[in-house]
């Protein structure tokens, strides 16, 4: 007699799974409203399979943070070319939703809880603020990537609010130019 089919055990995949669930949900809910048990529900696992995997709640919380991507991207564009490189993107650039997921999941969850607030904050600090501090180095590297980067998620924010800055060509080619100048100035300082 021969045995039921089984699904082959793949423990890369089964651990992706649980990390894209967890990203699916602490986009929609806030860190306290998620539980062990729906995300493994929504793989079909058990929850004790995601605590093996990932240990805690928190710990499958700064997995999906540390999914988020870091600064290498951001870090690759030539210095000279920064101001007009991001400017274009946040003007002209296609939606990435996987982006403005990750920008809700953070929003959403250093309101709900001081554990997803610490977390966001730690993983801020790794895998962007202090990468890009680095890079632009010098006196007041700090304080401006904290204006540089509070102008990027701003201005992305404003513009997925609204489906776009609903400008004029024209207008959209002065705003992008007034963006690259003004974060060039902030790098260049």
């Amino acid at each position: 007699m021969l045995a039921p089919c089984q699904r082959p055990r793949n423990a890369a995949a089964t651990r992706e799974a649980i990390l894209k669930a967890a990203n699916e949900r602490f986009a929609a809910e806030s860190y306290e409203q998620v539980g062990m048990r729906d995300i493994a529900r929504d793989v079909g696992v058990d929850p004790a399979l995601i605590s093996r995997y990932f240990g805690s709640k928190e710990e499958l919380f700064g997995a999906v943070l540390n999914s988020c991507g870091d600064a290498s991207e951001l870090l690759s564009i030539p210095r000279a070319e920064f101001g007009r490189h991001i400017a274009e993107d946040l003007v002209y650039g296609e939606k990435n939703e996987q982006k403005l997921r990750w920008l809700f999941i953070m929003l959403r969850s250093i309101s709900s809880s001081s554990v997803a607030c610490e977390a966001v904050k730690c993983a801020s600090q790794t895998n962007f603020y202090r990468p890009f501090t680095d890079w632009i180095g010098g006196e007041d590297a700090e304080v401006k990537v904290r204006l540089a980067a509070g102008l990027m998620m701003g201005l992305k924010i404003s513009r997925e609010m609204n489906g776009g800055f609903d400008l004029s060509p024209e207008d959209s080619r002065k705003l992008c130019g007034r963006i690259a100048v003004v974060l060039q100035g902030i790098i260049d300082a």
